[in-house]
């Protein structure tokens, strides 16, 4: 049984946002994306299932129209070719978990 210690993978770069994969298969793909404040992942849409868990700090995620300001332990579902992002732009860092399912 693999496990992922994310405190262990979490990095923050001052100039982008850090990206990590953690699983990559056709089935599933768990990326972990770390942002200091200001910092963003512009919305855009994906043909995937996709849940954004937000791992620690507080930030703004969009899901189509919708803005949604979350903190810590806080899921946001998202359906396949809905637009989507998030952004550290509450004054501190943002940790997120993306889990991305293949739509059947």
């Amino acid at each position: 049984m693999e496990t992922i210690d994310l405190k262990k993978v979490a990095k923050f770069y001052p100039d982008r946002i850090s990206r990590e994969m953690l699983k990559d298969s056709p089935e599933m793909r768990i990326a972990l994306m770390c942002l200091n404040p200001g910092q963003k992942l512009d919305p855009h849409k994906a043909p995937m299932r996709l849940l954004m868990y937000c791992v620690e700090g507080k930030g703004t995620f969009t899901v189509g129209d919708e803005k949604i300001v979350a903190d810590e332990k806080t899921c946001i579902p998202c359906d396949p070719n809905v637009l989507h992002g998030f952004a550290a732009d509450q004054g501190e860092k943002l940790v997120v978990l993306a889990i991305v399912t293949a739509v059947d």
